[in-house]
């Protein structure tokens, strides 16, 4: 794998593409997973929580994640990826924000999700180097993505 240096701007940009890269290996979202979320957030809408009732009454036909528990996964998801390259040399890489976040489909329970990712651009800045990925968490065997995300980071030396 290519080692390129985080402040190294004109390695990375080579990178900058339309195409997202392959998808990394699958999580499992389980319903003990989304209840523990469920208790951590405070959001116990049924449509989460209560299979019984979302067998009955639910569009899905069961219960879904919260978009919010599929977002709080990338973390997991980004580890289990397959990057073309890896940035080495920083001492920091610090969460800066988000341009966009769209929940696209829903996620059922139980499922398993994977994701993959783009490099959108690289910038110098004061602070660091300004890199924003866009990530897309798809449902295993869905075309269409659950999650779309920009993700910002500043990465410091």
């Amino acid at each position: 794998m290519e080692e390129i240096r985080f402040d190294d701007i004109a390695a990375l940009q080579k990178h900058v593409s339309e195409e997202f890269g392959p998808f990394g290996e699958p999580v499992d979202v389980t319903q003990e997973m989304v209840n523990q979320f469920a208790d951590v957030t405070g959001d116990h809408q049924w449509i989460h929580i209560d299979v019984e009732r979302c067998k009955k009454e639910s569009p899905f036909g069961g219960p879904i994640a919260h978009g919010f528990l599929t977002l709080s996964l990338l973390p997991m998801l980004n580890a289990k990826g397959k990057p073309a390259y890896k940035t080495v040399g920083a001492k920091n890489a610090v969460n800066y924000g988000s341009d966009k976040l769209r929940f696209l489909s829903p996620v059922p329970v139980p499922s398993k999700v994977h994701a993959r990712m783009r490099l959108v651009s690289v910038e110098a800045g004061k602070k660091g180097v300004r890199v924003e990925q866009e990530v897309a968490v798809h449902v295993v065997g869905n075309d269409r993505p659950a999650l779309l995300y920009n993700m910002i980071t500043m990465l410091q030396g």
